[in-house]
């Protein structure tokens, strides 16, 4: 079939919500805005640098391509409406691999309410998707990474170092639990944290995704303060523990560095009477928030030896 009609079978697959007034199928899109302010952010999958068909199906890849995008939205306290999609790919790809994915992109947008409102297609040598997201905070004001201070408590919502070690799994060829290698392929980020996290005053927030110890990072540059983490708070979770005894890796190099869980990270202020406004059972406290010091992130009081995460000029990512 030609590109049109490939268009065609793709935006069947994509309902629209009500905030959509013109879908796919026209120059652009137009929403209807809730609120006066729009939140925007992108993110791309390349394959051999982020994923290989042998390890993730098309429909994986739209939902690990929709939640890597909707986890942004959701660290700013926000709720995303909208999602431009671009894909690129080798000629003679099958029409059924672009449904796929255009599905898994659906399923996952459906979790909070977005629609999949354009995007465009092209012919290239690997297989790219580069989604771009938008959303709202509802009236409010976004919670960003430069608003933790001193004597916040530092909590965290979602779970560390699954699909690390998931990936690590498959890099080895190694037997672990599916529901990691699952964590890999198609991340559950803690959708309903971010909102809530806003509502209850965070004063900072980001999307775990390049490792907690990179984004505590990213969070300690952006306020000039120290969070220093609890390791005992920290403990990683049985499946993580049994997959690293398997695969001979530390579980906590795992929780602290693993990357693409997509957990958010948040501060809230503490009250005189000493108690912090923190969203429980979603939110766990982890740590605490001290003035600038000479590291920008703790664990037990002492710096993390080595690298806190992902860095994508640093090593080939997934290829």
């Amino acid at each position: 079939m030609d590109e049109f009609e490939l268009i065609d079978r793709i935006t069947r697959q994509l309902a629209q919500h009500a905030d959509v007034r013109i879908g796919p199928g026209d120059d652009a899109a137009e929403l209807v805005l809730r609120h006066g302010s729009v939140l925007a952010s992108t993110d791309i999958l390349v394959e051999g640098v982020h994923f290989r068909q042998d390890w993730t199906t098309p429909y994986d890849l739209g939902r690990r391509a929709a939640a890597q995008n909707l986890a942004d939205i959701t660290a700013m306290g926000g709720t995303a409406c909208a999602l431009l999609v671009a894909v690129a790919a080798p000629r003679g790809t099958h029409s059924s691999w672009f449904t796929e994915l255009a599905r898994g992109l659906r399923d996952e947008c459906d979790l909070v309410g977005a629609s999949v409102i354009g995007g465009d297609l092209s012919a290239g040598p690997a297989l790219v998707v580069s989604v771009t997201v938008l959303g709202d905070c509802a009236g409010g004001a976004p919670v960003t990474r430069a608003g933790a201070r001193p004597g916040d408590v530092v909590a965290l919502a979602g779970r560390l170092g699954w699909s690390a070690t998931g990936l690590a799994a498959l890099q080895r060829g190694a037997t672990v639990d599916a529901p990691l290698l699952e964590a890999y392929r198609s991340p559950q980020p803690p959708y309903p944290a971010g909102p809530l996290g806003r509502a209850a005053g965070a004063t900072a927030m980001i999307d775990v995704s390049d490792g907690l110890l990179a984004d505590a990072a990213h969070i300690a540059d952006a306020s000039a303060v120290t969070l220093a983490l609890d390791a005992a708070a920290l403990q990683p979770d049985a499946p993580v523990v049994a997959a690293c005894d398997v695969l001979g890796l530390d579980p906590m190099a795992a929780v602290l560095t693993g990357g693409e869980d997509h957990a958010i990270l948040a501060t809230f202020p503490v009250a005189a009477d000493g108690t912090a406004a923190v969203p429980s059972p979603l939110f766990r406290v982890i740590g605490r928030v001290l003035a600038r010091g000479e590291h920008g992130v703790l664990v037990d009081g002492a710096p993390h030896a080595g690298p806190g995460g992902h860095d994508h000029f640093a090593e080939v990512h997934h290829g």
